[in-house]
């Protein structure tokens, strides 16, 4: 199983040849084995997205939750992944949704699949770009 940063989420459906051609390939390996998640927090930042960029990308809110939820397992936050969100080093993003997600991969001992740059030099979570 692997979990699927928002970006790559997005990119998924609006614009999948953004997704590096080793993400790509182990997203569809896992999709086809059903281990494909997200975190909770994905759905919310997806919300954030679509209603501050409605011209740039035209998808329906409510529809495009919804596929969301149904085409991924939704990990939801739990006292550890709280607690293990609070505890990255000062180098790692101060974003609260990424260090939620990034601690969604850790408890749940999972890859992350992001093209974010500062999460994957950080070395603090398992990354597949």
């Amino acid at each position: 199983m692997i979990l699927l940063d928002t970006q790559v989420v997005l990119w998924l459906a609006v614009a999948p040849d953004k997704i590096s051609r080793r993400a790509a390939e182990a997203i569809g390996t896992e999709r086809r084995a059903g281990g494909v998640a997200i975190s909770d927090k994905t759905l919310w930042e997806l919300a954030m997205i679509l209603i501050r960029k409605p011209m740039e990308i035209d998808l329906d809110l409510r529809e495009t939750l919804e596929a969301t939820e149904r085409n991924f397992m939704v990990l939801p936050i739990n006292a550890a992944i709280a607690e293990r969100s609070v505890q990255f080093k000062r180098s790692f993003p101060a974003d609260p949704a990424d260090r939620l997600i990034a601690s969604t991969a850790i408890v749940h001992g999972l890859p992350l699949v992001t093209a974010d740059a500062q999460i994957r030099k950080s070395g603090e979570v398992l990354c597949i770009w």
